[in-house]
């Protein structure tokens, strides 16, 4: 995977230009950091659902 995501790079530095790699690149990044926060959202979400139905539980 390491080698084809490097020979896709090269395929990308050769065909594109680098305002058009620079667009790209902050897109995926972009793409990334919005998965990062949704699975933290999540993980947020199950806290906290887990601390309300503790809390009726305790009650």
């Amino acid at each position: 995977m390491h080698t084809t995501l490097r020979v896709l790079e090269r395929l990308e530095g050769l065909l594109l230009s680098g305002e058009q790699r620079t667009a790209r690149r902050n897109a995926w990044n972009a793409v990334l950091e919005d998965r990062r926060r949704a699975r933290a959202r999540g993980e947020a979400a199950a806290l906290l659902e887990a601390a309300a139905t503790g809390a009726r539980r305790a009650t």
